[in-house]
């Protein structure tokens, strides 16, 4: 048997909440119960003024607060100061656009990485220090580099085409452009590591020499890398090899003054380690027809039968590891490192700067996204379909499937007596056969009714707005951050992100 958790809030003028603890067969829909946060609760437990919230600013709407934030800025600091480091953390803006996140990492004194000139032209905006920020947009046209220029904002060259336009650009202006150079494919256990990013690490010092004369409005800061996936030894082999990179340069008369690791750094989604090994163990019992779909039409969610054998592994984020944030951190900076004690004293010793871009790990905690149910039905496979207010964008990240169990508010109870085990599938707004925003069968005691709402939790990092289109002109969600002072809350409590300068 395993417990399954479901939130039940009566919206009534005495209002009532039960944290039920439900006994289901763990063969029909297994549950993964996501970590939550106090405030979290604060919110649900008030469903009347939730409402008032919907009816101002739509469905869905995304709700932040900046606690965890900053508590998640100071874990990653205390381990910077641990090894005794220079350090500059900036926060990946391209994870979340709510201005509020903007403002309290300048309030709490570290950086904002840009990958926009809307992004950068924003920060700037708000009052960001020139200093704390860096440019590391995919693609880089004039316009974006005459602002950072004109800024002094750090950019992060990422090829020769690059090189030459910064430079065109600050000659012109008889500037000194700041900037650093995006390295890729470092070596791990014999074999290249893959990045479409950066300039080959076996190629730069020869583009330095034979190119770097001639760019004399170029100022050399330091080194940046980015890594896919969420290897711990992939990312400290890189650090070393950048530091290797690094004693090349000063050879040149080049000073380093800091090296980047980039993001991708781990967090943690869920309590419990056996609901994540279960759900795996399930879904591969469904896809060889041994058990019913847990999924939406039975998808593997990376698994699939070839020739009669299950094949893949599961493309989804990683929702339960046990090396989140500042685990992942630390681990790297102890990783070994050649006739020296570990990676974090090769920084120390050479007095590098480490800085770190993290996204979705500085939000943990930090959002979750409210939908209103708009219709239920059965399909022609006799499937709950509930129809929520908001679409598959609003959201949805590189990931197969977002892997949460969601929160459902309940307008009116039933009695015990009437409620029965139902697994229903969430639905978006869009034309779209595949707008299912959940793959996952959710396992609940009763049918929700029109108009009862549905909490997505931890949605801030990457799901609210990597993705988010105005498919149908269907408007973008609005964005409010929850204000807590005092135990009673009321609308007053939800601020628009908008109106934030």
């Amino acid at each position: 048997m395993m417990v399954f958790f479901e939130i039940t809030i009566v919206f009534t003028n005495k209002i009532t909440m039960t944290n039920k603890e439900i006994l289901i067969d763990r063969t029909i829909y297994p549950a993964l119960q996501p970590i939550t946060s106090d405030w979290m609760h604060q919110v649900m437990s008030n469903p009347i003024v939730l409402q008032k919230v919907l009816e101002r600013h739509g469905s869905p709407v995304n709700v932040h607060h900046l606690a965890p934030f900053g508590d998640n800025y100071q874990d990653y600091v205390a381990v910077f100061e641990e090894f005794g480091l220079q350090h500059l953390v900036l926060f990946a803006r391209k994870a979340n656009k709510s201005k509020c996140f903007v403002k309290e990492a300048s309030r709490l004194g570290f950086g904002v990485d840009t990958a926009s000139f809307r992004e950068l032209e924003q920060c700037l905006e708000l009052g960001c220090k020139p200093e704390k920020l860096v440019v590391t947009a995919a693609v880089k046209n004039r316009k974006l580099i005459e602002l950072a220029i004109d800024n002094q904002v750090l950019i992060i060259l990422d090829n020769a085409d690059e090189c030459e336009l910064v430079q065109e650009v600050a000659a012109a202006k008889d500037v000194k452009a700041k900037v650093g150079f995006r390295i890729s494919g470092f070596y791990f256990e014999g074999e290249k590591l893959y990045s479409r990013f950066g300039f080959d690490v076996d190629r730069i010092l020869s583009y330095v020499d034979g190119n770097f004369a001639q760019f004399n409005h170029l100022e050399y800061q330091g080194l940046h890398f980015h890594l896919n996936g969420y290897s711990i030894p992939q990312r400290a082999a890189a650090l070393e090899a950048s530091v290797a990179l690094a004693d090349e340069l000063e050879r040149r008369n080049w000073t380093t003054k800091f090296i980047d690791i980039g993001g991708g750094l781990l967090m943690n989604y869920l309590k419990n380690k056996s609901q994540w090994n279960e759900f795996e163990t399930v879904l591969k019992s469904a896809v060889q027809g041994n058990h019913p779909p847990i999924t939406f039409q039975n998808n593997g969610l990376g698994f699939k039968m070839k020739n009669g054998e299950l094949q893949g592994e599961m493309s989804v984020y990683p929702y339960y590891n046990e090396t989140p944030r500042a685990v992942f951190l630390r681990n790297i900076l102890n990783t070994s490192a050649k006739n020296i004690k570990n990676i974090g004293q090769l920084l120390k010793e050479r007095n590098i700067e480490i800085r770190m871009e993290p996204g979705r790990s500085l939000l943990a905690q930090t959002g979750m996204t409210v939908a209103k149910v708009a219709f239920r039905k059965q399909d022609a496979n006799d499937e709950w379909l509930v129809g929520l207010e908001m679409n598959m964008t609003q959201m949805y990240s590189s990931s197969a499937d977002f892997l949460l169990d969601p929160f459902v508010i309940h307008q009116e109870q039933k009695p015990a007596t009437e409620r029965e085990d139902v697994g229903v599938y969430f639905t978006g707004a869009y034309c779209l056969e595949r707008d299912v925003l959940l793959k996952r069968k959710i396992q609940l005691t009763q049918v929700p009714d029109i108009g009862d709402l549905v909490i997505f939790v931890n949605t801030a990092g990457y799901m609210m707005h990597f993705f988010e289109s105005e498919a149908h002109l269907f408007e973008l969600a609005n964005n409010v951050v929850f204000h807590r002072e005092e135990e009673e809350i009321s609308v007053g409590n939800f601020i628009l992100d908008a109106d934030i300068q």
